[in-house]
């Protein structure tokens, strides 16, 4: 795993126009959701999701709103994992929504 260049993460954000950065070493998104549990059920899934995976983000549930934040720790700042990562977070998203 290889800590990945300003130019690649600018480019991985491009697909991922809700995903903002919050410094160099990280990038967050919310989620809104019709009601509370299914923000807690979309938090279980991403919980599941990350443990199988040994990559976990900073997850907050806010009533109707969960934020996501996410970095690779070893690497001090965003790799090919995390936008895995985010990529499958989006999946679980439109699957809860839908």
């Amino acid at each position: 795993m290889e800590r990945l260049s300003e130019e690649q993460i600018e480019k991985e954000l491009e697909q991922l126009p809700d995903w903002k950065r919050i410094d160099d070493k990280w990038i967050g998104r919310r989620y809104r959701f019709n009601d509370y549990l299914s923000g807690v059920r979309f938090v279980d899934q991403v919980a599941e999701y990350a443990e199988s995976r040994n990559h976990h983000p900073f997850i907050s549930i806010d009533y109707k709103i969960v934020t996501l934040r996410i970095s690779s720790w070893q690497m001090k700042g965003l790799t090919d994992l995390d936008f895995e990562m985010v990529n499958h977070f989006e999946e679980l998203y439109q699957q809860t929504t839908n």
